[in-house]
């Protein structure tokens, strides 16, 4: 009798065991799928962070295309323009300088990480900031580098100064390229660089970051390994300086590198294959980790020069080249979005970086390291993962 009552008992604590086997089993999936997911939010996060671009319009608002990208793609940086290339007009970002003020403040509104807010205001040709929109004119570097160095440590902080007025962060500028060819298209032809004398760029470039500094506004020596050389513009095409790049052009960047000036440093579209026999310069391994990271000991944000110049996409498609330039140790891939345009520039880039890590192509870790070095860069030293 008594085993008879203890059989129902039984079932029940049986029956009662495979509950909780089955409720903690459902748990243990519920928690892997919500760490899961947790995992794609951080990685989401990651990517957006190394993607900057360009786009159009002197004002945006909530719906506008680039709002939308720092909001749900996490978009780490921006760059604006002035000149519009494919409509042909002064129209693009830039009008005065409230109007700056206030699309950079726009623009910050909507990112929960602060953004890279860049522009290419290295003075004389290329200066996007110009007089007849309120700002003041820069020399040339050409100019300055004839000039003392008080006169280039002025330049740097007047130019820090205004930019760091309207909302800017970042300085595409100084330009470290040593003027090796004086009709050089890109660089000699328009007084792009302070000197031939490499250790009187690396002066110049030092001061003139220096004068950024003052007013918080980071520098950026471009374009490394040397573009001084090149008989043609990499806008066009790609440059090959095999025959005519030297050591000496890496003077400015060994000398500001080992005495922790330099932070941000882009790279050229330009082919030298005693360097890389088979990548330019931005998508080679060689040249960003083996040259530039190792040898010269670089641990700063690498930022690509234009992704959209002739140099890359003329060779390589929008996932090859974004692959390549990931796995070559790049930090930030640039996007101008000017010299072509796509609105949805930065959902291909995002999403294409996605699947590249998502199907083993790109690790997990590699893109950790980039967003380590971006978040330092923006003073978040301590926030190596995003929070969940």
């Amino acid at each position: 009798m008594r085993k008879q009552e203890g059989q129902p008992i039984q079932g029940k604590i049986v029956h009662g065991v495979i509950m909780l086997i089955r409720c903690l089993t459902l748990l243990i999936a519920l928690f892997s799928l919500s760490c899961h997911s947790a995992m794609a939010q951080q990685l989401d996060v990651m990517v957006g962070q190394m993607i900057m671009a360009g786009f159009r319009g002197q004002t945006v608002t909530k719906s506008s295309q680039i709002m939308q990208d720092i909001r749900e793609r996490h978009l780490g940086g921006v760059i604006l323009f002035d000149y519009d290339v494919m409509r042909g007009w002064y129209s693009r970002n830039i009008k005065n300088q409230a109007q700056v003020s206030r699309l950079t403040a726009d623009l910050n509104a909507a990112a929960t990480i602060p953004l890279i807010v860049a522009v290419d205001q290295e003075g004389g040709a290329v200066q996007r900031l110009k007089k007849q929109y309120g700002f003041s004119e820069t020399p040339s570097a050409q100019i300055l580098g004839k000039k003392d160095d008080q006169a280039v440590l002025e330049a740097g902080e007047k130019v820090g100064k205004e930019l760091k007025k309207v909302g800017f962060t970042l300085d595409f500028a100084p330009v470290a390229d040593v003027n090796i060819r004086p009709d050089s298209p890109a660089i000699g032809k328009i007084g792009r660089s302070f000197s031939a004398d490499p250790e009187r760029v690396a002066v110049c470039d030092r001061l003139f970051i220096k004068g950024l500094a003052h007013h918080d506004i980071l520098g950026c020596l471009k374009h490394f390994p040397g573009h001084g050389s090149a008989g043609t513009d990499s806008h066009q095409g790609l440059t090959d300086v095999t025959g005519s790049w030297s050591e000496k052009e890496l003077i400015p960047y060994r000398r500001l590198i080992a005495d922790g000036t330099a932070k941000v440093i882009m790279t050229a579209h330009i082919f030298n294959s005693r360097l890389d026999p088979k990548f330019p310069a931005t998508l080679s391994h060689k040249v960003i980790t083996g040259l530039l990271r190792e040898q010269l000991g670089f641990d700063g944000v690498v930022v690509t020069d234009d992704m959209n110049m002739g140099a890359i996409t003329a060779h390589y498609g929008l996932e090859e080249s974004v692959r390549l330039a990931i796995q070559a140790g790049a930090d930030i891939l640039l996007f101008g979005n000017n010299l072509t345009f796509d609105p949805m520039i930065v959902t291909h880039a995002h999403r294409t970086i996605m699947k590249l890590v998502s199907d083993g192509v790109i690790s997990r870790d590699r893109i950790a390291e980039s967003y380590a070095r971006i978040m330092k860069l923006k003073g978040f030293q301590d926030k190596v993962t995003p929070e969940e």
